[in-house]
């Protein structure tokens, strides 16, 4: 773990280097002075957001911590694209060396590149599930949604808007997998956010697991903040729904002592129409094996951007959307929002409406 984290540190330092020379170059005709200006502005967004991060629960206000983390996460993206088109535009130059600036082509395409990324992003698409299943329920439907990460990034306004689309559903249950909560749970609390919780409705309850960024924000703070809202947070618990449909919520796997799949199962009455949550997607083969009915996770956020994308997929035995494993349904949430960079390149944001019915 550790040397994972040294080398991916030791990854972004070197393409902030690469970068940084590069534009130094660019800018060589600028006087001295707007170089200067143009290096520590450079850097300070290099660790704006590590900044923002460590300090996220110290009382420097509202607009600093915003800004460090709006402009950390923003250079995240700018970075990983900029380094691509410049090393590219290098390339190119070296096999034609008339191909001049190389560098403000790059950020042209990059800039163009973030605007449809954050276009898209704001876009979430609404993912159809239907199931037909022989255990003996009614019609039901289900609003499925995961990593809305809210906090600096993901504000009261943007959830207002999700609350609406969530109802729009008509949702008998609404379920929440995981990481509803960013990295500190004080804007969330700041803003009141409780209030347009409150507002979500389902006749049969809405019901959520904890996320690996709820143990980030505090898991006891989290708790007592979904307790000021309609949500039930499931913690290796089983609730019935109804006579026919049991929900299984899974705490997060950043507790080591949570229980296992089987054990969550054996304690239910095998006439349900079982569904899990469980927010990271590691164990979707365990459910299986037990004869989970429906499977529903989130995290990967599928990468959030390509070709980070690519590494998810490889991670994850299923890194997003629908699968039929042998006997379980099971479906792997990009996310509503997302974590960091408002951006969604060659991903989406979702949300999952399931509808469930008796097979005549």
């Amino acid at each position: 773990m550790i040397w994972g984290v040294v080398a991916g540190m030791a990854i972004y330092l070197g393409a902030n280097l690469y970068l940084f020379i590069r534009l130094w170059q660019a800018l060589g005709e600028l006087p001295t002075p707007w170089r200067v200006l143009f290096a520590m502005l450079f850097w300070l967004l290099s660790v704006a957001l590590f900044v923002a991060i460590a300090a996220r629960n110290l009382p420097l206000g509202e607009v600093v911590q915003r800004t460090l983390f709006t402009l950390g996460s923003w250079w995240m993206v700018f970075l990983l694209y900029m380094v691509l088109a410049t090393a590219i535009m290098d390339v190119a130059h070296a096999m034609f060396p008339q191909l001049q600036h190389g560098v403000w082509y790059a950020l042209g395409i990059t800039t163009i590149v973030l605007i449809a990324g954050n276009i898209n992003y704001h876009h979430p698409r609404i993912e159809s599930l239907q199931i037909q299943t022989d255990k003996p329920l009614d019609e039901l439907r289900i609003v499925a949604l995961s990593d809305v990460h809210l906090g600096y990034g993901t504000g009261r306004r943007a959830l207002a808007r999700y609350v609406d689309m969530i109802n729009a559903q008509k949702p008998d249950v609404v379920v929440i997998v995981g990481d509803l909560i960013d990295n500190s749970i004080r804007p969330v609390v700041e803003a009141r956010m409780e209030e347009e919780l409150q507002r979500l409705s389902a006749p049969k309850g809405v019901y959520m697991v904890a996320g690996n960024h709820e143990y980030i924000s505090g898991i006891d703070a989290c708790k007592e903040f979904v307790q000021r809202t309609p949500i039930h947070l499931l913690r290796d618990s089983v609730i019935r729904v109804d006579e026919a449909v049991a929900i299984i919520g899974r705490d997060d796997r950043m507790n080591k002592r949570r229980k296992s799949v089987k054990e969550l199962t054996d304690s239910t009455d095998k006439q349900c129409f079982t569904i899990v949550l469980d927010h990271q997607p590691y164990d979707i083969a365990q459910s299986d094996k037990c004869g989970v009915d429906l499977h529903i996770s989130g995290h990967t956020h599928r990468g959030q951007v390509w070709p980070i994308s690519w590494l998810t997929d490889a991670i994850y035995d299923q890194s997003h959307g629908y699968r039929k494993w042998s006997s379980t349904h099971a479906y792997v949430l990009q996310g509503l929002s997302l974590w960091g960079p408002p951006f969604r390149i060659g991903t989406h944001s979702d949300m999952l409406v399931v509808d469930i019915k008796h097979k005549k």
